[in-house]
């Protein structure tokens, strides 16, 4: 008789769990409108030739999570999903596994982060980290250095969530405004001994009282070392006790976590009455990521997109398979993969998606173009976002305009279009008649 030793199967349990976030972008239209009934999601947008998920998930699978969830609008699903299976997106992150879920909505109508966490609650069975796609993270600040503040801070005290904070130095806005503004800090109070976010302005704040601050007293004399800054940006990552779903799953009013949740867990620190009605901690762990120690940015609207592109090429970028013809000028650009640029072309700062066609002797200045636009011989963009699939005419001019297709095709016919039909194809009719 032969015996043979059982090794009992030893469960694995996560420790984390990374729920990366992918909107649908409205902030950067006309970049992600539709390429006829094709999507353009913004998860997929390059940056320097790279889609701006690669960066996000290159950080996740540095920190040794292993795990993500992965949320984005249901008409993306196809999309992204050919992406994260594709050959080079499989071989760049063969260790992470990927779990795609969608969330129904409309690039009019928005679910806010606290309705998707809501509704995949019962998907994160773990302490969580929140990471929106479009968030670039500098090699000076590792995941693991976040992971790190929650576990010592949810040991020593409890904390509910640590929040990521960053000092981001731009230069003078270069965009026109048509573009939109680049984002605005938010105001904020933490304690620097202890690491501890005190306060977040909010829209019901700033409503109430745009022009002050109103702290209570009571935060004062027990955190009396507070400091206050108007300088530094949300970059929207938050590693989470899994308690912060039963939370929401109580606040169902509330919509955002910066605006809506975390202002009023802020609040429940210094307020005992309120907090003893939860039986969680509710301290908010801060990191604050200054602007000497590295780059980050998170790129979520037009001069974010364009300066990231510009942050990340030392002078020029062209992808694969992209051909440039003779006697033609590329400065300071990202092009993608599969462009034609003609002869005697100028571009310069621009970044150009792919499949772009430029034809001979047009001139680029400062633009973004979306995937298949078309620029016709001799015409001249200056700071100009098109839409995928735009087409600009030959000799035309235009500066400081997002162009979208629903433009483009509301234009009416060329003077010498209708001649030609008033004098040409009409008249035939008649004497056919």
């Amino acid at each position: 008789m032969m015996n043979f030793d059982v090794t009992p199967v030893e469960v694995v349990t996560r420790e984390f769990v990374a729920v990366i976030l992918a909107g649908f972008g409205n902030e950067l239209l006309p970049l992600t409108g539709e390429h006829g009934d094709e999507p353009c999601p913004k998860a997929l947008l390059p940056i320097s030739n790279k889609p701006m998920l690669d960066y996000p998930l290159s950080w996740v699978e540095q920190s040794g999570i292993k795990d993500v969830l992965l949320i984005c609008p249901s008409s993306h699903r196809p999309a992204i999903s050919h992406y994260i299976h594709s050959q080079s997106s499989s071989a760049s992150f063969s260790s992470v596994h990927i779990d795609l879920q969608t969330f129904d909505e409309s690039q009019e109508l928005s679910a806010g982060t606290c309705s998707v966490l809501r509704h995949f609650a019962n998907r994160i069975k773990e302490d969580f980290i929140l990471i929106p796609c479009d968030f670039i993270p500098p090699p000076s600040l590792p995941l693991s250095k976040l992971l790190n503040k929650f576990r010592t801070d949810t040991m020593s005290d409890g904390s509910i969530v640590t929040s990521c904070w960053y000092e981001h130095k731009s230069d003078k806005q270069t965009t026109p405004d048509e573009w939109g503004s680049p984002a605005q800090p938010t105001p904020i109070v933490w304690d620097h001994l202890s690491g501890t976010l005190l306060y977040v302005d909010s829209p019901h704040e700033v409503d109430k009282n745009s022009d002050e601050l109103e702290l209570r007293m009571t935060l004062l004399s027990r955190y009396p070392q507070a400091k206050l800054s108007s300088r530094l940006l949300d970059s929207h990552v938050y590693v989470c006790k899994r308690a912060v779903l039963d939370l929401l799953a109580q606040k169902t009013r509330f919509d955002s976590l910066r605006e809506d949740f975390f202002p009023w867990l802020c609040k429940l620190q210094y307020q005992s009455t309120k907090r003893e009605k939860y039986a969680t901690s509710i301290r908010i762990g801060i990191i604050i990521h200054r602007a000497d120690d590295g780059f980050a940015i998170r790129v979520n609207n037009l001069p974010a997109y364009l300066e990231a592109n510009r942050h990340f090429v030392a002078d020029t970028s062209i992808g694969d398979f992209t051909r440039v013809e003779e006697k033609s000028t590329i400065k300071k650009s990202t092009i993608g993969k599969h462009c034609i640029i003609g002869k005697m072309v100028k571009i310069v700062g621009c970044v150009l998606l792919d499949h772009c066609v430029i034809s001979d002797g047009a001139k680029l200045d400062g633009c973004i173009l979306g995937n298949s636009t078309t620029v016709g011989s001799k015409a001249e963009l200056i700071r100009c976002v098109t839409q995928a699939g735009y087409e600009v005419k030959d000799n035309e001019s235009v500066r400081h305009e997002k162009l979208d297709i629903s433009d483009w095709a509301a234009q009416p016919e060329d003077s010498e279009g209708d001649v030609e039909d008033s004098t040409g194809e009409e008249e035939s009719d008649e004497d056919e008649d």
